[in-house]
């Protein structure tokens, strides 16, 4: 059984000069925003921190969902949650044991998620479901927005959902790179239930639409 569907526009794609005007007419439509911290290490590019984070959280009521692609997020728990983040997802690939980074997540109040990248294998965030209120496939290689969709990593979402369901366990299941309405659709198919959409939203003639469209495609009718 899916999950009720949720929306998280990327902020990435939004254009950061007017970021509370490219995120008004979007948020009565959407659930989360989302929100990617880079720091050129962990991905070969650098984004947003702190004082952006907080300026979006003067201006939004969603939660902020802050995908940590960062070789160190544990040390940013503290900050993140004081700038306003409601949930906080690190990477596999930089915690291949991320109990003390989850531990410290949930002590500071917010919900905690794992990432797992197109060539890491489902396996590795398996023992440590339990710990997550979110798991998120990327279906691009992390670091860039605008890249086009690997569907091999639908069997992941597939075995994700079979575990989280088998479990009884409230997990979401996100994907996050290259969707739009087409593959939004093959995704929630295979048991996605949060879908990251950057350039499909802000770089649309109509973002609105674009949110509608997306609706429309994962079968949702909000």
């Amino acid at each position: 059984m899916h999950a009720p569907a949720r929306i998280a526009p990327s902020i990435l794609a939004a254009d950061f000069a007017r970021l509370a005007d490219e995120i008004a007419p979007i948020e009565p439509f959407v659930d989360w925003w989302h929100v990617d911290v880079m720091d050129g290490h962990f991905v070969p590019n650098l984004s947003l921190g702190m004082p952006v984070i907080a300026s979006l959280r003067a201006v939004t009521d969603l939660p902020l969902d802050c995908h940590m692609m960062t070789t160190n997020a544990g040390d940013y728990v503290e900050a993140l949650r004081d700038a306003g983040a409601d949930q906080i997802t690190v990477h596999i690939e930089a915690y291949p044991d991320p109990t003390d980074v989850a531990r410290r997540v949930h002590d500071a109040g917010l919900r905690f998620g794992l990432v797992l990248n197109p060539p890491t294998p489902v396996d590795a965030v398996i023992p440590y479901l339990t710990t997550c209120d979110v798991v998120l496939v990327m279906s691009v290689n992390p670091g860039f927005g605008g890249q086009s969709f690997l569907d091999g990593v639908l069997s992941k979402v597939e075995h994700l959902r079979k575990w989280v369901d088998s479990n009884g366990s409230g997990t979401d299941i996100q994907i996050d790179g290259g969707i739009g309405a087409d593959t939004a659709r093959l995704a929630r198919d295979a048991g996605a239930n949060v879908f990251v959409a950057g350039t499909a939203v802000f770089r649309a003639p109509d973002p609105v639409a674009a949110v509608h469209e997306l609706r429309r495609a994962i079968g949702d009718k909000r």
